[in-house]
């Protein structure tokens, strides 16, 4: 099963405080998952979790949690669970192969940072066996049945409910909640994360209603095709659920079940929105892409309707959209999809 850190990198590549900090009021004092034991509501186990590789019955509140995946940490985190081990973000990550909306709410609740591993290519069962989780969280990954297999070998394992890397944050949010015991504190933080998104929508009103196409440029040499996500995934996930519409050319041509596919160059002119999101790669894969005799002709880029974001860490907010990272997304990349949204021809390039 194709990995989505492997498609960010290489395709997002293709792509590719806290509002938990205020909305859970989380622990007090944790440094580990044990830490936050008191957030658990009253009779919530035994528990179990229903998803794609059948259920998972937790028979106690877990004390170290291990997570696969993107964005289960952050989850996890709003709900004031610390995770003992987490993947590395490789790609739009920090020096601490973390992201400064999770360290802003582990510094928020006294957390340790957890052991992180590099799940990229393969899954590390050895590594993720040495933090002797009991618990594995793995709502928003790609683990094949195999995976599943052998994590719950290692602990008890919660994997994706639909397809791999299709997760929402709000599916996320409700499998974490019930998997810790805090399905009251989970439902708090989805109404403070969709309150915060209403809020967005009222600071930018032109947003509501303007149809979008997500697009990613891989490689600037190779401008033969160009990448385009799909409804499931999590970045047109986050513009529709700010009111936007995704063009009817994306369900067109991604096949159901994926969260992007590439399309010819060829067709670019049947990319019709009122405004283009690409997320180049490599600084420079945009203005290639303007010149390019074919993709040129995408009608937002004809229009001058577009907004370029070569940043990976403000990708990485919405590529892998959480309770924790949905504010920043919110903060520091809306405003900039409003401009486009106006006309305004928008380059968000990485700082130097």
């Amino acid at each position: 099963m194709i990995r989505r850190s492997v498609l960010i990198a290489a395709s997002l590549v293709l792509a590719a405080t806290g509002l938990a900090a205020c909305s859970t009021g989380a622990t007090d004092s944790a440094d580990s998952s044990a830490d936050s034991a008191s957030k658990a509501d009253k009779g919530a186990f035994p528990v179990t979790v229903e998803h794609a590789y059948g259920s998972t019955e937790i028979t106690e509140e877990p004390t170290n949690v291990a997570t696969i995946g993107w964005s289960d940490h952050d989850v996890a985190l709003s709900l004031g669970v610390v995770p003992v081990a987490a993947q590395a973000i490789t790609w739009g990550g920090n020096e601490q192969q973390s992201t400064d909306w999770f360290d802003a709410e582990l510094k928020e609740v006294g957390g340790k940072q957890p052991v992180r591993y590099n799940a990229d290519t393969s899954i590390p069962f050895t590594e993720i066996s040495k933090a002797a989780p009991d618990l594995i969280l793995a709502t928003n990954s790609g683990i094949t049945e195999a995976d599943y297999k052998k994590l719950n070998e290692i602990a008890p394992t919660v994997a994706f409910p639909g397809d791999p890397w299709l997760t929402s944050w709000q599916d996320s949010l409700e499998m974490i909640g019930k998997a810790t015991g805090r399905v009251t504190l989970s439902e708090e933080v989805k109404k403070e994360t969709e309150d915060k998104i209403a809020q967005a929508q009222k600071d930018h009103p032109q947003i509501v209603g303007a149809s979008y196409l997500v697009t990613g440029v891989q490689d600037n040499s190779k401008l033969g095709t160009i990448g385009l996500y799909g409804a499931g995934d999590a970045r047109p996930q986050m513009l529709t659920q700010l009111g936007m519409e995704l063009a009817p050319v994306a369900d067109k041509l991604v096949p159901a079940g994926q969260f992007y596919t590439d399309v010819s160059a060829e067709k670019a002119p049947e990319l019709e929105s009122e405004v283009l999101i690409n997320l180049g790669y490599t600084a420079g894969s945009f203005e290639a892409l303007q010149k390019d005799k074919l993709l040129s002709q995408i009608p937002a880029i004809k229009n001058g309707h577009y907004l370029d974001v070569t940043d990976q860490p403000l990708s990485l907010t919405f590529s892998a959209a959480s309770t924790l990272s949905i504010p920043y997304f919110i903060d520091e990349l809306v405003p900039s999809i409003a401009e486009a949204v106006d006309g305004g021809k928008v380059n968000v390039t990485a700082a130097e």
